[in-house]
């Protein structure tokens, strides 16, 4: 059945976690305007697999991120995660989907700058919640001090450097332990040094907890480094 989304093959049996059949997504649909973008994507991505996707700009990556973190609707095309299609769910219950199953990196932090950054780690799980209590903010201790910032945790986003927010930010990615971790360019903004340190540190979380990652990235050096790359070429997965 499709809600137990279980495979064989390349995947060694794991479940999958993400499944798209078809997926179209136009823009100014019923205009004279209308553009496609995406021209029915097919992928799927197993559980505790790290993916790269690639290609060029305006080959629809922004797009496809953005459907699959929940933040738009496909035109057209199934989209599952974690056994739910979402176009069975109300608003309600794609804000729940995204809270319990998704964790997202971006290249630009957006860490919350009045807030030190054990604060910020708390806050999908206070959101998720609504409530605040000590598991949140033992769960948040525990992870920065994973991410090497165990004694930074009182420190605002403007004390810490790059790499440094980018390591709070995936300990906030991780706050409510999704199954799948969306990350958006995650290097894009790093020197190099820094770029390997948080691509390692996703890798080892990736191995350790089995955490499945779906990485955007224009770097074919880390892209090489993944379990796969899915490449984009004018809204169309290149085979």
């Amino acid at each position: 059945m499709a809600e137990q989304l279980l495979e064989t093959g390349s995947a060694a049996g794991r479940g999958q976690i993400l499944r798209l059949e078809g997926v179209r997504k136009s823009y100014n649909v019923g205009t004279p305007i209308e553009a496609e973008v995406l021209h029915g994507i097919d992928m799927t991505l197993a559980a505790g697999e790290f993916v790269a996707l690639i290609g060029p700009s305006g080959s629809g990556k922004s797009t496809l991120l953005h459907l699959v973190g929940l933040l738009e609707r496909p035109t057209a095309g199934r989209i599952l995660i974690a056994g739910k299609e979402i176009a069975r769910l109300d608003e309600a219950g794609m804000t729940e989907l995204r809270g319990r199953t998704l964790g997202f990196v971006f290249q630009f932090h957006h860490l919350l700058p009045e807030f030190t950054a054990l604060e910020n780690v708390m806050m999908p799980t206070l959101i998720e919640r609504g409530r605040y209590d000590q598991a949140m903010r033992d769960r948040a201790k525990w992870l920065l001090g994973r991410v090497g910032l165990g004694d930074a945790m009182a420190k605002k986003p403007s004390a810490l450097s790059g790499g440094m927010q980018q390591r709070v930010a995936i300990a906030r990615a991780l706050a409510v332990n999704p199954p799948m971790v969306l990350a958006d360019e995650p290097t894009g903004n790093l020197d190099s040094h820094s770029a390997d340190e948080i691509f390692a540190l996703m890798r080892e979380i990736n191995r350790d907890d089995g955490t499945a990652f779906l990485v955007v990235t224009h770097d074919a050096r880390l892209a090489g480094r993944c379990d796969r790359r899915v490449e984009l070429m004018d809204g169309s997965v290149r085979t």
